[in-house]
C-alpha cells in the first residue's frame, strides 16, 4: 500500500520515494511509489502533476489515479524498480486546487445553513470550479448573499484542521458532520474530517488550505438549472 502523505499534510511539496513497480495500461506508462503526496484524481478534484528525478534523469508526472493502486502516469524515461526518486509537486497548480476546494466547502456550508441546500456534486479546477446543490431555487438576491457571506467567512481567518475520527462515533452524531454516511463504503472504518473550526465539519479526502484567509476572495460567475430542484453554482478565485 502506498503511504498517502497528503492525507495528513497538504503542504508537502517535495519528498523522496522508492519505485515499487512500473507498468503500462490504456492510459500510458505508470509507476507505483512507496509513498506519495501526489493527489489522485477523485472526489471531484483534479489530479496533481509534477515530476520525479533520479541520477540525471527526469520524468514528468502527468496524471495520478487511484483504484487498487495509486498510479503515477509519467512522460519521459522509465526509472528502474527499487530506485529512490525525488518527487516534486507542481505547487502552483496544487495550491490553486487547495484554495478552490476549501472555497467549495465554505459555499456548501453557507448554502446548507441558510437555504437548506445539500451539495450533491462538485468539480474542482484551477481556473473555475462548480458545485451542484439540491433542493435549490436561488434568486439573484440569494446568490448575492451566498457570495457575500462566503467571502465573510474567508475574511474571518478561521483555522482549518484535518484529522480522522472513528466512523462508528461519527455516525452516532450525524448532525455534527456534513456527510452522507450511506454513500460511504462499509469497509471505511475511519473518516477524514476537514474542520473549519466552529463553522463546518465535512468528511472529505481532498487537499485544503490551513486557514480560510488563504482562499482569497472568490466570485460566483453564474447559476445553472440542472433539473429536479438542482442548481449548479460556478465560481472562480479573484
Amino acid at each position: 500500500m502506498t503511504e498517502l502523505i497528503h492525507m495528513k499534510d497538504c503542504y508537502v511539496k517535495e519528498w523522496d520515494a522508492v519505485i515499487e513497480s512500473i507498468n503500462k495500461d490504456a492510459q500510458g506508462t505508470f509507476v507505483v511509489l512507496d509513498r506519495t503526496a501526489f493527489y489522485p484524481e477523485s472526489g471531484g478534484q483534479l489530479t496533481d502533476k509534477g515530476s520525479i528525478t533520479w541520477d540525471t534523469q527526469k520524468a514528468n508526472v502527468v496524471k495520478v489515479t487511484k483504484g487498487g493502486l495509486i498510479k503515477h502516469y509519467i512522460d519521459g524515461p522509465e526509472p528502474p524498480i527499487g530506485q529512490t526518486v525525488r518527487c516534486v509537486l507542481d505547487w502552483d497548480r496544487r495550491y490553486k486546487l487547495m484554495r478552490m476546494h476549501t472555497a467549495q466547502h465554505i459555499i456548501s456550508a453557507v448554502a446548507l445553513k441558510r437555504f437548506g441546500s445539500t451539495t450533491v456534486g462538485n468539480q474542482i479546477h484551477t481556473d473555475h470550479s462548480r458545485l451542484d446543490m439540491r433542493p435549490s431555487t436561488l434568486s439573484q438576491e440569494d446568490l448575492i448573499f451566498l457570495e457575500h457571506k462566503s467571502n465573510e467567512i474567508v475574511d474571518s481567518a478561521i483555522p482549518i484542521k484535518i484529522y480522522e475520527v472513528d466512523r462508528e462515533t461519527a455516525e452516532k452524531n450525524p448532525e455534527e458532520y456534513r456527510c452522507n454516511f450511506a454513500l460511504l463504503p462499509k469497509f471505511i472504518k475511519k473518516i477524514r474530517v476537514v474542520d473549519i473550526e466552529g463553522f463546518d465539519k465535512a468528511v472529505c479526502a481532498g487537499t485544503h488550505v490551513a486557514n480560510t484567509k488563504e482562499v482569497g476572495h472568490f466570485k460566483i460567475l453564474k447559476r445553472e438549472n440542472k433539473g429536479k430542484e438542482t442548481e449548479r453554482i460556478i465560481y472562480e478565485l479573484v
